[in-house]
């Protein structure tokens, strides 16, 4: 069994959290996303501090994929530099995890 991962991502608005989901589970970089609303983000831009509401993305897929899932992510993002970061899953369901492996390509 292929090694998974979950990817992090962040968006703008609940429109486009759903764009990217979509786009990377029909390209089957992704076996599936969950798409969480309501997060408020503090963070350092071009030298002040911003913030603002943002909505979180959790993709499931393979490790061979994350780099192909991250080009995905920013090639649709509207973000300049979009959060996209690859955990590692250490253990978790068999059957589950056998899942995210059948269903990514």
């Amino acid at each position: 069994m292929d090694a998974c991962r979950l990817v992090y991502i962040t968006a703008p608005d609940m429109a486009q959290a759903e764009r990217i989901g979509a786009a990377i589970v029909e390209r089957r970089l992704a076996a599936c996303v969950n798409i969480l609303p309501g997060m408020r983000s503090l963070y350092h831009w071009q030298g002040k501090v911003e913030q603002g509401e943002e909505v979180v993305v959790i993709a499931k897929t393979r490790a061979e994929l994350v780099d192909r899932l991250t080009e995905a992510v920013v090639e649709l993002h509207p973000y300049e530099c979009p959060c996209v970061v690859s955990l590692r899953i250490e253990s978790g369901h068999p059957a589950f995890l056998r899942w995210i492996s059948e269903e990514t390509s």
